[in-house]
């Protein structure tokens, strides 16, 4: 110290371990926290289920996560950004009743499918419209519903009527 002055000669002091590696600390930790969280909020392998959507061309292969509670039927698809071609997911419900959905925060075109009891689809709503609050209703009582991206049905060839397989469906 002279003449009341601190010279500070640290490398942290002029900044030198801020830019450097400091910088590089903060940058990977960021890094590290983002796959982190990517991973927690994406689906693994073992969160699917096989489901099949039956028609006159034949049986459609799907992997669809399940959303079986109130959480995860609130949230569904919303803020994903992609979805691979035979991916979905399917909402199950307690008991068959009306239901609507809407395309808030989400971002990929559905086509959402209401199913009844047996596995037998009761209503389409194509192409649904990304990040809409229209309503969209099922036009009767479903158990379930199942979300694929959109303009799947129109190329399988889906119609009302048409069968899903999956565990959820009795017979």
């Amino acid at each position: 110290m002279e003449d009341g002055v601190i010279h500070l000669r640290t490398p942290l002091a002029r900044g030198g371990l801020v830019r450097g590696q400091w910088g590089r600390a903060i940058v990977l930790a960021l890094v590290a926290q983002a796959v982190f969280l990517f991973a927690l909020i994406s689906p693994r392998a073992d969160d699917f289920s096989s489901l099949s959507l039956v028609t006159a061309s034949g049986a459609h292969p799907f992997q669809v996560e399940i959303a079986a509670d109130e959480g995860s039927r609130e949230k569904g698809l919303m803020n994903r950004r992609y979805m691979p071609a035979d991916r979905g997911m399917l909402f199950e419900f307690e008991r068959e009743a009306p239901v609507a959905f809407w395309m808030k925060n989400t971002y990929i075109p559905l086509d959402m499918i209401f199913i009844g009891r047996n596995g037998a689809i009761t209503h389409i709503a194509a192409n649904a419209e990304p990040l809409s609050e229209a309503v969209i209703p099922s036009g009767g009582p479903c158990v379930a519903v199942l979300e694929v991206n959109g303009g799947v049905a129109a190329k399988i060839g889906l119609r009302v009527g048409d069968k899903v397989r999956h565990p959820f469906f009795k017979p």
